[in-house]
């Protein structure tokens, strides 16, 4: 099923490495305003490619990224190479460092369509556009999108493990987790890779914005070239895949907040989920992650008059109209944004993000 090859990745010149901490950004859709203004200090920050900016950010991120390629602050790495990739990292009320293992490559565009790669959400136009525009210009994916695989063999870890005893960099991000990036380039080990995704469906953790991007370039680059080969580079995205089957992979509860809303009313907003929710009010809001704990369709909602718990009641979830796999519409998310953004705060899922 899933096609993965090895890349000749585009790295910063050797003598950067002991400054690799202060080269490298957050996800562009994840990075705070005032984290963006201290990184685009660093005049060679990776931010520069992934967050352009300007009136015309792509042709901005595409003429960086030439001049870079030009006076050798980028080089690309002689052989290709699947790139290891751990995240050693620690939870709140936890002693445990977990490390999320994974390793980065190409791998196939499939359209949803084909059942390779399994989405989880929708994309919103503009955002997959703006990606669509800084793919198109830079011919580069400046960071991989994330996938699971699922491998409870635990094949892929041993050779990972060893190229992890000789790490190009390790640096610690922003939120205190360590990361340390390894390649290998054996010629049958990547061979091992190959094979084990071979027969594997991905679910698509993140990025589903940048995976569509990809989507959309390949689609045009086809209907242009109809002669081509499914081998030439447009046919395929960079993903850092991880194995579900580690117990290092941690979910963590999924936040949304509310700002800028013309005449809100907190009183009203619970009005509108009473049709919807059992609402029953919390003392202490820092208890809140407790309470909802292990709960299907049990959520948090902190208002300037209160702290609740609000739990949708069992037979309301069957009017749920999207057309969605009915694994999807079972989603703690996909209930947070129908019944609570959508039906009683107003907001088109469209324009939740």
């Amino acid at each position: 099923m899933a096609q993965i090859k090895p890349i000749r990745a585009w790295r910063y010149d050797a003598s950067l490495s002991p400054r690799i901490g202060s080269l490298t950004s957050p996800l562009f859709d994840v990075v705070s305003e005032k984290q963006r203004a201290a990184l685009y200090q660093e005049p060679y920050n990776s931010i520069y490619l992934s967050v352009p900016q300007g009136p015309q950010p792509a042709e901005t991120a595409s003429r960086l990224l030439s001049e870079w390629k030009q006076k050798g602050i980028l080089k690309q790495d002689p052989l290709p190479g699947i790139y290891g990739y751990y995240q050693y990292f620690s939870l709140p009320g936890s002693n445990r460092i977990y490390c999320r293992k994974g390793f980065v490559c190409h791998i196939q565009a499939y359209d949803w369509a084909e059942k390779v790669i399994l989405r989880h959400e929708n994309t919103i136009p503009h955002s997959v556009n703006d990606r669509t525009e800084l793919l198109k210009k830079t011919l580069l994916h400046a960071s991989p999108t994330h996938g699971l695989y699922h491998d409870p063999d635990f094949e892929l870890e041993k050779y990972l493990d060893e190229s992890m005893l000789q790490p190009i960099y390790e640096t610690e991000d922003y939120q205190g987790v360590r990361d340390v990036l390894s390649v290998i380039q054996d010629y049958e080990v990547i061979r091992h890779f190959i094979a084990k995704l071979r027969d594997k469906q991905v679910i698509l953790a993140d990025g589903h914005h940048r995976y569509e991007s990809s989507l959309i370039y390949r689609k045009a680059q086809m209907a242009a070239n109809p002669e081509s080969t499914g081998e030439v580079p447009y046919n395929f995205h960079l993903m850092y895949l991880t194995n579900s089957a580690s117990d290092d992979i941690v979910v963590l509860p999924t936040h949304r907040l509310l700002h800028s809303l013309p005449h809100w009313d907190a009183a009203e907003l619970m009005q509108k989920l009473e049709p919807f929710f059992t609402i029953k009010t919390v003392e202490d809001a820092y208890a809140l992650p407790d309470i909802i704990a292990g709960k299907g369709w049990a959520f948090g909602l902190l208002v300037k008059d209160g702290a609740y718990k609000i739990r949708l009641k069992p037979d309301v979830w069957s009017t749920m109209t999207w057309h969605f796999p009915e694994v999807v519409k079972q989603l703690d998310l996909t209930v947070l944004h129908y019944f609570v953004l959508e039906k009683a705060a107003g907001i088109p899922v469209e324009r939740a993000a």
